[in-house]
């Protein structure tokens, strides 16, 4: 039995009987391809029990049924894996990641904006945290804005109601209110501070959340920072 190029769809044959075995596979292909959407691509065993017509990429070293699939799709169908392997500009939505990814030379790349026939690449993505506000005048974060990062601006919202300070403020050190200030301490009350340009950071930084008035004494904001990043040609 011959098969359609690009999806591996089985094709009839002449005379074949049960042909509607056959015509159900390749509709059941067509529905989970079509959705352009996997749950993950972090596992590289099959995971205990699925829905039909779920879809996973296979990870790195693949055991047991995804043996001998790493990079491909795995699609559960009628009680078993089927595997795609993806094709070049193929792109899926990866669920548990919140974000697109397209398989581009030999592997999936998430958040491509923009690439080059030489490998370079354009990255847009956003990177979230939950901060804990610290019993302190200033609180401040991890390294969340990565090194060589052009951030086009930061983003917050209160989700455990900020006590002691009356307002407070947005930026890093040396700029305390780079990202905005006098934002509300409620809960659901937020941050939308665009940078008057984009702002390259040439090192990993961190957030500053200032207070106004009296220090914290508690609260939890989550922050976003929207922003770019560069990769060079490869050599191959």
């Amino acid at each position: 039995m011959s098969e359609t190029r690009n999806f591996a769809m089985p094709l009839l044959d002449a005379a074949q009987a049960q042909k509607h075995v056959t015509v159900n596979e390749a509709l059941a292909r067509t529905d989970a391809l079509a959705a352009r959407q996997v749950l993950s691509r972090s596992l590289s065993v099959p995971p205990v029990s699925a829905d039909d017509g779920a879809g996973y990429i296979v990870g790195a070293s693949a055991s047991e049924d995804w043996a001998g699939h790493d990079g491909e799709i795995a699609l559960y169908l009628n009680g078993g894996w089927d595997f795609v392997a993806p094709w070049a500009g193929s792109s899926v939505w990866i669920v548990d990641e919140a974000l697109e990814a397209r398989y581009i030379a030999g592997a999936w790349v998430a958040n491509q904006l923009a690439g080059s026939v030489g490998g370079a690449n354009l990255f847009v993505r956003v990177v979230e945290i939950d901060h804990e506000l610290d019993a302190a005048a200033t609180s401040t974060t991890p390294n969340i804005i990565p090194d060589k990062a052009i951030v086009v601006g930061v983003t917050g919202r209160v989700v455990a109601t900020i006590t002691g300070a009356t307002s407070w403020s947005l930026g890093v050190a040396g700029s305390a209110d780079r990202y905005g200030s006098g934002y509300g301490t409620a809960v659901d009350a937020f941050a939308h501070g665009v940078t008057g340009q984009p702002q390259a950071y040439f090192g990993a930084t961190a957030l500053e959340i200032s207070s106004d008035g009296s220090s914290f004494t508690g609260g939890r904001i989550r922050l976003a920072v929207h922003l770019l990043e560069l990769a060079p040609p490869s050599i191959a």
